[in-house]
């Protein structure tokens, strides 16, 4: 273990290529690398960042609700997110008449704040190289074996370190597979709403200025962490406390200036910067605009209903932005990747490696591999996509498909009572945030996309030829009857059947039902026919890029690396710049409240802005979190840091360990990030700590959430 921790300091701390790229994994930072770090404005030990013996930053950083961070910021637990991590969250606890979503809502004491289930936080508590244990449970294993015991070996060592001690654990591979570290952490359930901006801050701009700089979005929200009276993890209880915290952040309102050093702490979710070019060109052939076109189709359904009723914008509003996000994410990183030739980049880089590797047994045939692999999968990549966005991106199919594990326990004898009580829960859940118009439209218009778009000896025998019945197979007229037939006679919506299936469920009424009918049609085409296939190409692609980057390493030992982003803590550090994105176009650093108003369009459903917003800034009411030198309210400024999805709600901490801003968006001209960084246009978008409290303060009065701050002036 000491042996494989001492290969990946070496890793980690030679020259670095590019001073802003880098996903660091803190506890094992290098030399150079902190003295890089230094050099460009940190005061802070490596100790202070991440200590496994005293409270240090670290202990400040937390999994937010499993896809986000966030950060303490009180030493009673006092959580700083962005608005659209807690979206979900606060919309669940809205309602039309308490619309908080809308309207915003801030707890002016602990009383008012408002429990949240189904929400979770972690802790890391420790981390530890598990590399040769997992090595030596794969010695001798043959292709088709290394996967089951390498999740074996990862249950064997998870249980080791956790029994007992009520910790999680989780191994990650590191550098593909060439490294495994383990990681605990510490899970609080007793999560609770403590503030929130109104809608018209917290998600301004909406989809035209999502991943967009300039940006005037305040995306934050503020949560706190309970636990029992031990301090120990507990579930929801009236009598739970605040958590003590071991560590939080100070907040600092002193501002920023261009050049200032600007570290983010987080856990960005994933990158493949050590993609190949045959990766990259499914990408941009296939992936990527199958994905954008059918969520053009489901995001302008859904639009076309919230429009009309506050109701139904807050029963979609969670699903609707979750869909959108990364809608115009995979478009744009197309577009960027086209634009930047990362293919061509990738192909130099593979050319360079097959001349390294020739007369070297062990990787000289990689590439044509690799070749042949794609080659093997490319005819039926379409089809997956299809399946998961228009098949299932109605969520009447997508819940339909769920019964299948009933039909599962009927036809095989197994626990039926257990798998009905689950399918009937789900469908009270299910049936909470079904929007019957849009999920019509959208059933519909996915259909007839996946006729139109996949080939015909891929489409499930049979179905297609069931709905001539209902018209031309040509016809749009004809998707929309068989939708709406659906829609009228499945058990799913008919509480009478539905009851009488569960009294008595059999496979030949849930295989009657038309939603269940069809989705099981796919669903089981391609679990038969392409999911083999898939399985066979993504343990191909994987033992390829391990033995890929174990050659690249020996290839150029001195080369700077850190590895994929794979959801485990990781800090980057740059500073506050600003950049030009073409010819004659310059992009400041910050942007004020003064472009909010420029902005501002009166009930717009992007562009609004809440009561007495307008007039506090007409007035320049800022209070202490005025910039001075520009007289204005800054709003949101950019740094060069290196992020990615999940990172969303980390902190950006200035070379003094405090708080200056919250990172919530990367830049439109940097969109291929997670398969190559920018070192000329990437930026990281960040909301001013300062505007959070002026929000708060100012607009929301709620002075007792700045009172708990430990602020810095």
């Amino acid at each position: 273990m000491k042996k494989n921790l001492i290969l990946l300091l070496l890793i980690l701390s030679v020259k670095l290529a590019k001073a802003d790229e880098g996903m660091w994994l803190p506890y094992l930072l290098g030399p150079q690398v902190y003295a890089d770090m230094v050099k460009k404005g940190l005061k802070l030990t490596k100790e202070q960042l991440y200590s496994i013996n005293k409270s240090s930053m670290k202990d400040a950083i937390i999994i937010f609700n499993g896809g986000c961070t966030g950060e303490i910021v009180s030493s009673e637990g006092l959580i700083f997110t962005n608005h659209h991590c807690g979206y979900g969250a606060i919309a669940a606890a809205s309602s039309v008449e308490k619309n908080f979503l809308r309207d915003g809502f801030y707890a002016r004491n602990k009383q008012e704040e408002i429990p949240s289930s189904n929400m979770f936080v972690q802790f890391l508590v420790r981390v530890e190289d598990v590399t040769t244990k997992v090595d030596s449970a794969l010695i001798g294993a043959a292709a088709n074996e290394r996967n089951a015991k390498l999740q074996a070996a990862y249950g064997t060592i998870i249980k080791n370190a956790t029994s007992g001690t009520g910790y999680e654990g989780r191994v990650v591979p590191m550098y593909n597979g060439n490294q495994y570290i383990l990681f605990i952490y510490e899970r609080f359930t007793d999560i609770r709403l403590v503030g929130t901006p109104p809608e018209s801050i917290g998600k301004f701009g909406g989809d035209t200025d999502n991943w967009e700089w300039p940006r005037h979005t305040g995306d934050f929200s503020v949560f706190r962490v309970y636990t029992g009276k031990d301090g120990k993890p507990a579930a929801h209880n009236p009598e739970n406390i605040p958590m003590k915290a071991k560590s939080f952040l100070p907040v600092s309102i002193k501002g920023v200036k261009e050049n200032d050093y600007a570290m983010i702490f987080g856990y960005p979710g994933g990158t493949t910067r050590y993609e190949t070019s045959f990766g990259v060109k499914l990408k941009t052939d296939i992936e990527n605009p199958s994905t954008v076109n059918l969520r053009d189709i489901r995001l302008k359904y859904m639009f076309e209903e919230m429009k009309k009723d506050p109701a139904v914008k807050l029963q979609l509003a969670s699903s609707y932005a979750g869909i959108a996000n990364y809608w115009k994410f995979f478009d744009g990183e197309s577009k960027q990747l086209l634009k930047y030739h990362v293919y061509e980049e990738k192909q130099k880089q593979e050319a360079a490696y097959q001349q390294w590797a020739k007369g070297k047994p062990e990787f000289e045939s990689i590439f044509a591999q690799y070749e042949k692999a794609y080659k093997a999968w490319e005819p039926y990549a379409k089809h997956r996509i299809y399946l998961r966005e228009a098949t299932f991106g109605s969520p009447l199919a997508a819940f339909a498909s769920s019964l299948a594990a009933v039909e599962d326990a009927i036809l095989k004898k197994g626990n039926v009572n257990a798998a009905v009580a689950a399918a009937d829960a789900a469908r009270t859940n299910f049936l909470k945030d079904e929007n019957k118009v849009s999920d019509q439209k959208i059933l519909a218009a996915t259909v007839q996309m996946f006729y139109t778009d996949i080939v015909k000896d891929q489409q499930p025998i049979g179905f297609y030829e069931s709905l001539k019945s209902y018209g031309d197979l040509q016809d749009e007229k004809t998707y929309k009857t068989w939708a709406a037939a659906v829609f009228a006679n499945t058990m799913i919506f008919n509480d009478a059947k539905w009851s009488a299936f569960v009294k008595n469920p059999d496979a030949v009424t849930l295989q009657d039902d038309p939603a269940y009918a069809y989705s099981s049609a796919f669903l089981k085409n391609y679990v038969g026919k392409y999911a083999p296939l898939f399985a066979q190409f993504t343990a191909q692609n994987t033992e390829l890029g391990r033995l890929y980057l174990k050659g690249e390493m020996q290839m150029n030992p001195n080369r700077s690396r850190y590895p994929d982003a794979n959801f485990t803590m990781r800090l980057s550090y740059g500073q506050v710049k600003p950049y030009s994105p073409k010819d004659a176009v310059a992009y400041d650093y910050v942007t004020t409240a003064t472009g909010v108003l420029e902005k501002y369009v009166p009930k717009d459903y992007e562009f609004d802005l809440p009561a007495g917003y307008v007039d506090l800034v007409k007035k320049k009411d800022f209070g202490q979190y005025k910039d001075l030198k520009r007289n204005d309210l800054v709003v949101g400024f950019i740094t060069t840091n290196d992020i990615t999805g999940g990172n969303s709600g980390s902190p950006v901490i200035n070379g003094n360990g405090e708080l200056i801003g919250l990172a919530f968006d990367g830049n439109y001209e940097a969109l291929s990030h997670k398969i190559q960084f920018d070192k000329n246009y990437n930026r990281t978008i960040c909301v001013d700590v300062r505007y959070v409290l002026w929000c708060i303060d100012k607009l929301g009065g709620a002075k007792n959430i700045i009172d708990e701050l430990k602020i810095v002036k």
